[in-house]
């Protein structure tokens, strides 16, 4: 509007007629204002009312929350009063409760004054009259009250010894019974749950070949190679007509593996000569060297045995080689080991210690030095070298007698020793001895009257003897087995124990036509 005004104002005195253009507008800019002005106080109205109409209604919402909270704060103080006074109600209550026990109680307590001072005038009374009893008794009796009192016991006393021996006599033989089947029942559970294979070692090896042809080449020009090979590996090899086979003798296994490994790189390279053989025998006894240390890190880990000294370790290994009584050292003590475990088990001792003096108990079997002594001396002398526990020492030594047991580990390991080397099959006799061992046995057995067969079965560790109903009665079949296992007892040496079993049976036979 300013802007068409001043346009106006331009155009007009431009056009040289500014007074009459002055005038009209002065009228008209004068009738815009008061419009203008009309318009802005009704517009100003409004908003006035329109804010006066919104503070009213938020005054009037105020009101009301603060209402509410007022209302809402009085209700909780109202509460507040209530739970008070049913508190202070309880209070009263208890508190009155008090006061009524207390009397109760002095009154108990006046009560109790007037008891005890009867009860004592009663127990002045008796005092009194118990020593005028006592007086008159020793004037009676002509003895003291100490002295009476010394005879009662010294009587008592020897009474009660008497009874004591007999009730300790009693608890004893009861105990030896108990501890006897108790014994039993573990070395029976003992050998059930450890079963491993039996291995019988022989003094020879056999090496197979393709063909006999072979046996020129390793005989060598002269017998040059075979004496070579008998130098290197210190086994004596045979070559004899056996159909493609040669023999390697030796009582050391180690040797005789090495002989054997040889040999066959040997045939296999092709190549025979001294110092062929010379290289291949000392890379076969560095190969045995090192399978001896991983056969020891082996057996360790199978059995669960740790921070083991590693000579001891390689002992382990070379154990395998080994062999008593025709019994593989190496599973001999694996399987003793076991036992020892279980056992220890079952007695509620440690059975990682039991497993590892099991497995060391025949550990002075290994090295060659001190032949001289036990080898379960050298075996204690070893594992104290290396540091082991003085229970383990002490079970490697005593396991054949040799020393004092300090341990419960050291009967345990001597009788799974036991065990392991009584098994069926565990260990080898000479066939000749064996067999006159099982005849022997039967012939003991004939030479009673009234037996019939005898059959030594089981490997000759049960003995059984089948006799004439006619001859022999039920009673005297019994009285016949005693008889039997005392004789054997008496007579003969054998390792375990023989069962002796005797049959006696009645047949009744009839025919029908």
């Amino acid at each position: 509007m300013n802007i068409a005004i001043t346009i106006i104002i331009a155009a007009a005195a431009a056009a040289g007629g500014f007074a009459a253009a002055s005038t009209f507008l002065r009228k008209r800019i004068l009738k815009r204002s008061i419009k203008l002005l009309r318009d802005a106080e009704a517009e100003a109205e409004i908003l006035k009312k329109d804010k006066m109409l919104q503070a009213k209604e938020k005054y009037l919402q105020l009101k009301s929350e603060h209402e509410n909270n007022v209302q809402e704060q009085n209700r909780i103080a109202a509460e507040r009063d209530n739970r008070l006074k049913q508190r202070e109600t309880v209070v009263s209550q208890r508190f009155e409760e008090l006061k009524r026990k207390e009397k109760e109680v002095q009154t108990l307590r006046d009560n109790l004054s007037t008891q005890m001072e009867v009860l004592n005038k009663k127990q002045t009374d008796i005092e009194k009259a118990h020593k005028q009893q006592i007086e008159r008794l020793e004037v009676i009796a002509g003895l003291s009250a100490e002295q009476a009192r010394q005879q009662l016991i010294e009587s008592l006393t020897a009474e009660a010894k008497t009874e004591a021996m007999a009730h300790i006599k009693d608890i004893v033989e009861e105990a030896r019974m108990s501890a006897n089947n108790e014994a039993r029942k573990i070395i029976i559970e003992t050998i059930q749950r450890t079963a491993t294979e039996q291995a019988i070692e022989n003094s020879v090896s056999v090496f197979n070949i393709e063909s006999d042809e072979i046996k020129g080449r390793i005989i060598g020009r002269e017998g040059r190679n075979i004496r070579a090979l008998e130098a290197a590996t210190g086994i004596e090899i045979i070559v004899d007509d056996t159909p493609e086979a040669i023999i390697l003798s030796g009582f050391d296994p180690v040797r005789r593996e090495i002989a054997r490994l040889s040999l066959h790189k040997l045939v296999t390279d092709g190549r025979i000569h001294p110092a062929r053989i010379e290289e291949v025998v000392a890379k076969t006894k560095k190969q045995i060297d090192q399978e001896i240390i991983e056969i020891g890190k082996k057996t360790c880990i199978d059995l669960g045995i740790h921070n083991l000294h590693h000579e001891l370790m390689r002992m382990i290994g070379r154990m395998k080689y080994r062999s008593s009584y025709g019994q593989n050292l190496l599973q001999h003590s694996r399987e003793v080991a076991n036992l020892c475990a279980t056992m220890a088990a079952e007695l509620g001792l440690n059975p990682k210690l039991a497993k590892r003096a099991g497995l060391l108990h025949d550990i002075g079997k290994v090295p060659d030095s001190e032949p001289e002594l036990p080898h379960a001396l050298i075996g204690m002398k070893l594992a104290e070298k290396y540091k082991e526990h003085p229970e383990v020492c002490n079970a490697i030594g005593a396991h054949h007698d040799e020393i004092e047991m300090e341990s419960l580990l050291a009967p345990i390991v001597q009788a799974c020793d036991a065990i392991s080397g009584a098994r069926p099959g565990a260990r080898r006799e000479v066939v000749e001895a064996y067999i006159n061992r099982l005849k022997e046995l039967e012939a003991i057995a004939m030479n009673y009257p009234g037996v019939v067969k005898t059959y030594a079965i089981q490997a000759g560790r049960e003995l059984r003897v089948i006799v004439g109903a006619d001859k022999i009665s039920d009673d005297e079949a019994g009285q016949l087995s005693y008889d039997l296992s005392k004789k054997i007892q008496e007579e003969m040496t054998y390792p375990g124990q023989i069962k002796i079993t005797v049959i006696r049976e009645t047949r009744a036979v009839a025919y029908a036509k």
